[in-house]
């Protein structure tokens, strides 16, 4: 009924535009326009962005939804939709506590209202954070009922109970819906609300359990919305020419001679950006977008290049491999005893070893972009898709010189996300080209080029690791140093803290190398590249930082065993101890090392590690890692089949095992989804993608040079969940930092080449041989 009810609201006139057909055919007689601008995509289980409207008086015992009279559930979604279904996720945890039938339950992601507080969607948080705070929500919708229809009879509310929207007790029942219509009004305080009796796993019928995803038909019949549909009645388009450095250019002339009189030209503009985001950027406006592009060839503009402009990636390395050497730099984290050079003093052997990796690309299938005016109530409107709203907010007011309250941003789904919009940089340039219209509506689309420079790629970055072993070949201490462009001190500093020598530390450049092996003394130091975050604003890819510092990390553990002669899995079970600060707390590690060895050894037994009939240069490989941080761990293990060419150095992947505790299991579906596109971006970036900084910008910029994973090369996949009722974890980003180790592991174990640098190409593997 409620479907048939947004069905009747949508408009029955055809687009026959992008998607257009798609959605003629998928909708069966029915199809769908644009959405209103002040609504656009924010629900993304309908119709084109169509809102979910109350029926009658509305009961909202939290901010975060709300029940009307006919029992529909409207639960408010914070984070952003980038094909991860978490709206779904996080609803169905509300839902279950509440009980209500899942058919009555429907999500908006909401705008920057300050009231949502922190708007993130990024580090594998999103389920992890709402787990609490969305069943206590649900738990006091469900009190409220039952306290409401408890008093309505006059029994005691111990004689009722709730199920699908309805209220039994006394011999009676009664719906939500009901309850709602009689005026139910209930508060709660803080502490009642985490006072709250919440149901045990036993109980629970929405999670963990498989459940159709709200807003998986629009997204597969083509009438999703996405920031590049956003459309504004008499908005101009807009493309950009980007300077020759990210940071420090000046436009010293534009000449648009030749674009005048071109069909659709409108003007060209060149930005002034109080915020300091965009330096030197020239902004071409056409009545279409490939009139702006069209035009845009033909403009010529003279640079006053920034200080970056002849950087390049070596240059970038050398630079790292300096700060390591010079021990004065950087931060060191508190990993317990940090006190290394006593037992490298008196080592009896030793082993050292550097890792090192290239710029990675974000790649998203959707170009950033972004849509823009100033609405009638002279708010400035910000329509696009973004990972983290709090974020840019204040860098647009900045940008736009008025105060945070004149702006709001609309929520749009995300064709990828992957990190690359955490940083909304790419909403500068369109607000300061709408200011300099007067606030008419522009969408600024950067085409494949100039989103490829525009990037905030994923780091280069240099490690070295040190391992110290005493008479008995026992280990006694361990070192690690990792420097490397740093994301959050070019975007938000602020949430830095300071290592145990009072320097700040970018958490998301380290993350993974404080790991939970027991190894004596162990010291990690942390260094930013200031050269890299001068060159290119490094940015939060899929994993961050654990994508080089656990390829470090278990590519040295395997390189460790060799040493000392033991068997790489059995070395790293034996430094696996749940003791000292590696025993686990509550409530999100509990348990701590032996639930990563318990992932590692099911991994082993899984893939059948230690074969030998797999044929000749044809071996296993393993590595474990603990996701994003030790403050969030999600225990994972993988172990990946390789053959090895010994004639041409390609290494094909035959299959990859992974086995994850994530804790509690929201979305089987889902989850499994994200494990598996994790899996393979990881596989993408230990064997194939990685670009090098050239003349201060990335050297590839599109699909014909810069060349991820593609389908025929896709491993078969075997993934294992452990049952667990613990809090659950992320699992957008863990899958990818287990793949490359495990890949350089089985290269040593199939031919005895060790490589330590990603990409790994196949003239690397030919000179390792």
């Amino acid at each position: 009924m409620i479907m048939q009810k947004l069905l009747e609201r949508t408009s029955d006139k055809p687009n026959m535009g992008r998607r257009g057909f798609l959605i003629s055919m998928a909708a069966t007689g029915a199809a769908f326009g644009f959405p209103l601008q002040s609504n656009a995509a924010m629900t993304p289980q309908v119709a084109d962005g169509v809102p979910i409207e109350a029926v009658g008086e509305t009961f909202e015992p939290s901010m975060w939804y709300w029940i009307d009279t006919e029992g529909q559930v409207n639960v408010n979604i914070i984070r952003a939709e980038m094909g991860q279904h978490v709206g779904t996720a996080i609803a169905r945890i509300l839902a279950d506590e509440l009980e209500v039938s899942w058919d009555d339950v429907h999500i908006t992601h909401v705008d920057t209202d300050e009231k949502w507080g922190l708007m993130v969607t990024g580090g594998s948080w999103s389920v992890w954070q709402s787990w609490s705070i969305y069943r206590q929500a649900g738990a006091a919708g469900r009190t409220a009922m039952l306290e409401a229809a408890a008093k309505q009879w006059g029994i005691d509310v111990s004689e009722c109970s709730a199920s699908k929207g309805q209220v039994t007790g006394g011999g009676k029942t009664i719906s939500y819906a009901e309850l709602v219509a009689s005026g139910l009004s209930r508060s709660f305080t803080e502490d009642e609300l985490k006072a709250l009796p919440l149901k045990p796993h036993s109980e629970m019928t929405l999670v963990g359990k498989d459940v159709k995803a709200l807003d998986i038909e629009t997204k597969t019949n083509g009438q999703a919305i996405y920031g590049l549909d956003a459309k504004v009645d008499g908005m101009v388009y807009g493309v950009p020419l980007l300077p020759p450095t990210r940071l420090g250019s000046k436009v010293v002339s534009v000449d648009d001679s030749a674009a005048k009189g071109m069909k659709g030209y409108v003007k060209t503009l060149t930005l002034e950006d109080p915020s300091g985001t965009v330096p030197g950027w020239v902004v071409v406006i056409g009545e279409s977008l490939m009139a702006a592009k069209w035009a845009s060839k033909e403009i010529k503009v003279e640079w006053d290049a920034g200080e970056t402009a002849s950087v390049s990636e070596s240059q970038i390395q050398e630079l790292s491999r300096t700060l390591i050497a010079d021990t004065s730099k950087g931060a060191i984290l508190d990993t317990g005893d940090t006190d290394t050079d006593t037992p490298f003093n008196v080592a009896s052997d030793m082993i050292e070893a550097e890792y090192t990796t290239s710029t990675v690309l974000h790649f998203q299938l959707e170009p950033v972009n972004a849509t823009v005016f100033k609405n009638e109530q002279g708010i400035w409107e910000i329509h696009s898709g973004n990972q983290w709203q709090s974020l840019i907010m204040p860098t647009l007011s900045a940008a736009l010189e008025v105060a945070p309250d004149q702006i709001i941003m609309r929520t749009y789904m995300l064709g990828g996300g992957f990190g690359r919009r955490l940083n909304g940089d790419y909403t500068i340039p369109a607000a300061l080209a709408s200011k300099a219209l007067d606030g008419k509506p522009i969408k600024l689309v950067f085409f494949r080029e100039d989103d490829a420079q525009f990037d905030s790629p994923r780091s280069p970055s240099v490690q070295k690791l040190r391992m110290a072993f005493d008479d008995k070949q026992q280990v006694t201490g361990m070192e690690h140093h990792a420097a490397a462009g740093w994301p959050t001190a070019v975007m938000a500093p602020s949430f830095m803290p300071k290592g145990t020598n009072d320097e700040p530390y970018d958490p998301f450049a380290i993350d993974g190398a404080d790991h939970w092996y027991s190894v004596g003394a162990h010291r990690v130091r942390a260094i930013s590249n200031d050269l890299a975050n001068q060159t290119f604003r490094p940015g939060f890819l899929r994993s961050v930082g654990p994508g080089w510092t656990n390829f470090a990390v278990e590519s040295f553990m395997d390189e460790a065993a060799h040493k000392i002669g033991a068997d790489p899995l059995e070395f790293r079970l034996q430094h696996l101890l749940a003791e000292g600060d590696n025993a686990g707390s509550a409530p999100n590690a509990v348990g701590g090392a032996s639930r990563q060895a318990n992932v590692l050894a099911r991994v082993a037994e899984l893939s059948g590690y230690g074969r030998t009939d797999l044929g000749e240069d044809t071996a296993i490989g393993i590595a474990t890692t603990f996701g994003q941080a030790r403050t969030m761990p999600t225990w994972t293990a993988g172990a990946v089949q390789v053959h090895v060419d010994r004639e041409t150095g390609n290494v094909e992947v035959q299959k990859m095992w992974l086995v994850f505790d994530c804790g509690t299991v929201v979305d089987p579906d889902g989850a499994r989804a994200q494990c598996e596109g994790a899996a393979l971006w990881g596989l993408s970036m230990a064997l194939y993608e990685g670009t090098e900084i050239e003349s201060g910008n990335v050297r590839d910029r599109n699909l014909n040079t810069y060349t991820p994973l593609r389908m025929i090369d896709t491993p078969e996949m075997e993934i294992e969940f452990i049952d667990s009722e613990e809090v659950p974890v992320g699992l957008g980003e863990p899958g990818t930092t287990v793949i490359a180790p495990a890949i350089a592991n089985a290269i040593h174990n199939a031919v005895g080449a060790r490589l330590r640098h990603l990409p790994i190409s196949p003239a690397a593997v030919l000179e390792a041989i």
